[in-house]
């Protein structure tokens, strides 16, 4: 299965920045992968809610990792936290 990564920065609400990848199946509308975005950042305290094209950016294409899978089979996207997420 192929997956497409969108490399994600979004303004934490003290300052600073977090960083994550929104990876979804390859076909996956981008209007999707903003509302995706906008899911996980509800979860998130410490994040601003909005997420548009600025803050999230297409980044390349790669075959999908197993513990990704089953996340996007799942819920249709897979959130990999790099930085500031915590």
């Amino acid at each position: 299965m192929e997956v497409a990564v969108f490399d994600t920065y979004v303004k934490k609400k003290n300052g600073g920045y977090m960083h994550f990848d929104i990876i979804v199946a390859a076909d996956t509308h981008y209007e999707h992968v903003l509302t995706f975005g906008k899911a996980y950042l509800q979860t998130k305290v410490q994040a601003t809610p909005y997420i548009s094209a600025r803050e999230c950016r297409f980044c390349h294409l790669e075959e999908v990792v197993p513990t990704w899978e089953k996340t996007i089979a799942q819920q249709g996207y897979y959130i990999h936290e790099i930085e500031g997420c915590h």
